[in-house]
């Protein structure tokens, strides 16, 4: 498998969690928890998918290894997030540290990302060599 398509159908699963989440909110007229919510659908639903466009578009790095640890995290990190967001919301002080641990966990990986995609153009994911230093 591609980590194009890894992103695409965890981003799928994330967005129609949010949907039902905010489903469940309105029939309950509860929306104590709508910043975990909205944290789920850009983190989930946003990020993942933009993740597996940008890995589609280079196809020389879409089954590297990296690419798939990448995408992982990020599902990680966005359910951890997702849920310490929603403790905190729902009042219990215990999602403090999730929340916080979820944060940096995705500040990691995207720092990774960020990696991945100046590797990418300096051609060294793509078994290039890397470009001349100007002089």
């Amino acid at each position: 498998m591609k980590a194009s398509v890894l992103s695409f159908r965890a981003a799928v699963l994330m967005v129609v969690a949010g949907m039902i989440w905010g489903i469940v909110m309105g029939i309950s007229q509860d929306h104590s928890t709508f910043p975990a919510h909205a944290h789920l659908n850009l983190l989930g639903w946003v990020s993942l998918f933009l993740f597996g466009v940008y890995y589609h578009l280079h196809p020389a790095i879409d089954r590297h290894r990296l690419t798939f640890v990448q995408v992982w995290v990020w599902i990680a990190a966005t359910i951890i997030l997702a849920a310490g967001v929603a403790l905190l919301d729902s009042g219990h002080a215990m999602g403090d540290p999730i929340a916080a641990a979820g944060s940096l966990l995705a500040l990691a990986d995207m720092l990774l990302f960020g990696w991945l995609v100046y590797r990418r153009a300096q051609g060294q994911l793509a078994g290039q060599p890397s470009p001349a230093p100007a002089e």
